[in-house]
């Protein structure tokens, strides 16, 4: 079994984001600044805002949480939209009314849009950013090979779908609920899946030397995991993500990295 280790990457990536943050604090006199926004009590939620604030201190940004109501957030939006010391505002999610999450997403200024989320961000999504940081991290390569995503929102599925037609490869798109899965994974050569469904993908449904990334997040009794059931992971002959620090790590590395690049345009 050879994994694809997100956390082995990040280390790289963050010595590098701690040049850039540098820089911008020497010679733009900016100090690197992310808001963030979130509207419900969740410990999960909590868990996300501590590794991005972790992440910050950790290459020398600043991260500022604001906590409102939904009745409240355009307002704050608005505000944190013109204020020149923030670079990238992102929503927690979800949201307190998940029913509005696309109009409340949407307020926020395209240039700080550092989750890539509204209909003309400037910005790649943090997790397909991420999954395609690390495939290319580990030499998979896309040419020739059929790919295979399995989920299609708005925070993994379509915007990666969208990334790899773009550059012109052989990808299929589909949802959990599509007819004979089993037959598309065994077509696939590289399969994606972000579904937050557990046991989804069972090991019959996977070839030899498959190429597989787990971007699902999901509870099953008590224990957080993904897509793939567990029995897949006793086999030896696939490349595919850990139970743990595959995607997760380089999300944040990815939302920071579209921090600095916000940072950087908006200091021009």
């Amino acid at each position: 079994m050879k994994y694809l280790n997100g956390s082995m990457l990040v280390e790289y990536i963050k010595s590098r984001h701690q040049r850039q943050v540098d820089d911008l604090r020497i010679n733009h006199k900016t100090v690197l600044k992310l808001a963030i926004i979130v509207t419900i009590d969740s410990p999960v939620t909590e868990i996300y805002m501590k590794l991005k604030e972790r992440y910050a201190e950790d290459i020398g940004a600043k991260v500022e949480i604001f906590r409102t109501s939904i009745d409240e957030i355009e307002a704050l939006v608005d505000s944190l939209n013109r204020n020149d010391l923030i670079h990238g505002i992102i929503i927690q999610l979800p949201l307190a009314d998940i029913s509005k999450t696309d109009q409340v997403v949407n307020l926020i200024d395209q240039n700080k849009d550092v989750d890539g989320l509204t209909h003309d961000s400037k910005f790649d999504p943090a997790t397909p950013k991420a999954i395609l940081w690390l495939l290319a991290g580990y030499n998979v390569d896309f040419l020739g090979k059929k790919i295979l995503i399995i989920g299609n929102g708005k925070l993994v599925g379509a915007p990666l779908s969208k990334m790899l037609i773009d550059s012109e490869y052989d990808v299929t798109t589909v949802d959990e609920s599509v007819k004979d899965l089993k037959t598309l994974t065994l077509e696939s050569d590289i399969i994606i899946t972000a579904t937050g469904k557990p046991h989804l993908i069972t090991s019959d449904m996977i070839n030899p030397k498959t190429v597989i990334v787990d971007a699902g997040v999901a509870s099953d009794n008590n224990k957080t995991v993904g897509d793939v059931d567990e029995a897949v992971y006793q086999r030896d002959d696939l490349v595919i993500t850990p139970t743990k620090g595959g995607v997760g790590p380089l999300t944040v590395c990815a939302l920071f990295d579209n921090l600095i690049l916000a940072a950087k345009s908006l200091s021009n």
